[in-house]
């Protein structure tokens, strides 16, 4: 078995046409009309819910996913992007303003409340150094998410960020 595979199912609870995917595909509907429900054999992939790694994203790690609509999806999966296995180091640079303005914090670990722990309102940009992370909305890893791999990331395009965890091997 590859280290990364996931089979999307055009219905949900897995029924359906199926396919079965072990790489990147920006677009879905190539392979399926719609794409409701997933399982995730091995690896972690970021869901889209527009072609091309558009729109929002949901991260699935190895398990089932029977309905994308309890995820808080509005539509169908319409792409995804494997997340490779990473087990160096962590490390990024997290800014309270755009373009890495403002106060700095260097992180190493998860952060479940960027008010709680630096008292920041919000995270407006980062740098990437090392590792996979997620970033979330709201505190505590809640509300929408981006992924974000090694990079600069000057502005989020109007989210605002409050906690954010690193991908752990330990989730493959």
């Amino acid at each position: 078995m590859n280290s990364f595979q996931i089979t999307f199912y055009e219905d949900r609870n897995f029924g359906g046409r199926s396919y079965e995917c072990s790489s990147d595909c920006g677009d879905l509907s190539s392979y399926l009309s719609h794409c409701y429900s997933c399982r995730v054999h091995s690896g972690c992939f970021m869901l889209y819910d527009r072609p091309n790694y558009m729109g929002n994203q949901y991260f699935v790690k190895r398990g089932e996913y029977p309905d994308c609509m309890s995820m808080g999806m509005s539509d169908w999966f319409r792409s995804c992007r494997m997340i490779p296995m990473y087990r160096g180091s962590y490390r990024m640079r997290i800014y309270d303003r755009e373009n890495f303005g403002g106060q700095m914090m260097e992180m190493t670990d998860d952060c479940d409340s960027f008010m709680d722990r630096y008292r920041w309102s919000n995270c407006m940009s980062c740098h990437a150094m090392d590792g996979h992370w997620l970033m979330y909305e709201q505190p505590h890893y809640r509300g929408r998410m981006r992924y974000f791999w090694p990079g600069e990331y000057r502005s989020f395009d109007c989210m605002k960020f409050m906690s954010m965890r690193r991908i752990m091997d330990s989730w493959y």
